[in-house]
């Protein structure tokens, strides 16, 4: 799977169809991967979601539109996917710096938002650690919720936070963090705080249960305070070890493993904290 290609065709595509109504999910479709690891791997790779980046797209030509043309506020609105002119301003506002108005007739500077561009650059000396594993089907039980790509990041968070703060009434432990896209289209996936399952337990909690399908995982560890060793496992996972290994992902599955806090002093902020992240892989 040659992530530089799909993102450069993923660009391409947006591009080409700017002023079209542009999913995840559709994007995904065109480049022949699961939405799920598109949003994922386009946002490590870009630094920007998919959203976010076509809506800097959409504004950064709308602002040389208004310049260059003399097209009615209102059509340009539309043009560019907002129901309103009041909502264009406010978009156009935040990103700009400067109402429509004032970046026509009042001699305010617009901002300028370029395509990105994709360039192979090349790391060497670097290991990076990992394992196959062989697993068979495997139940897991937890509380799980359906996520939009575009808002998933924010989102994501905040269900854990959420789930948490009930200390009273914990229902889980949180050994794991589950995304389940196994159609892999559309632009929604389902996300569970999880724990192995028991049998009677999840019963009793009144627990959502998966079965998670056999499955060749790489597992790839992890370990420090987190968040940010994490996020910089998942992001060699897609500009290093993917590119180079020969294999592919093979399903709609994203797992994170993480070990008991209370086994660590400092818990998830202690030195040794650790995790992993597991994905489902098929040779190329």
């Amino acid at each position: 799977m040659n992530w530089a290609k799909i993102i450069e065709d993923a660009i391409n595509y947006i591009e080409e169809n700017i002023t079209e109504e542009l999913t995840v999910g559709r994007i995904a479709k065109e480049v022949n991967v699961s939405a799920f690891y598109f949003q994922k791997g386009f946002s490590i790779l870009c630094g920007y979601t998919v959203g976010e980046y076509i809506r800097m797209r959409r504004l950064s030509l709308a602002g040389n539109e208004l310049l260059s043309s003399d097209i009615k506020v209102i059509d340009l609105a539309l043009k560019y996917g907002y129901d309103s002119p009041d909502s264009f301003t406010k978009a156009f506002t935040r990103f700009h710096g400067s109402t429509p108005t004032d970046a026509r007739y009042g001699g305010a500077t617009i901002k300028a938002f370029a395509p990105l561009h994709i360039e192979l650059t090349l790391y060497g000396g670097s290991t990076m650690d990992y394992r196959l594993e062989e697993k068979k089907a495997f139940k897991v039980m937890g509380v799980s919720k359906d996520f939009s790509y575009e808002n998933a990041n924010i989102d994501i968070p905040k269900f854990w936070d959420e789930v948490f703060v009930r200390v009273n009434e914990r229902l889980v432990l949180g050994m794991y963090g589950v995304c389940f896209d196994e159609e892999m289209a559309g632009n929604k996936f389902k996300y569970m705080i999880a724990d192995d399952y028991v049998a009677g337990q999840a019963e009793e909690k009144n627990l959502d249960v998966h079965e998670i399908k056999a499955h060749t995982w790489a597992v790839f560890p992890c370990k420090g305070p987190m968040p940010l060793p994490l996020q910089e496992v998942n992001r060699r996972i897609f500009s290093e070890w993917l590119p180079a290994s020969n294999y592919e992902i093979a399903e709609g599955y994203n797992i994170e493993y993480y070990s008991n806090p209370m086994d660590y002093k400092l818990g998830t902020q202690d030195p040794e904290y650790y995790t992993e992240v597991w994905i489902p892989v098929k040779e190329k």
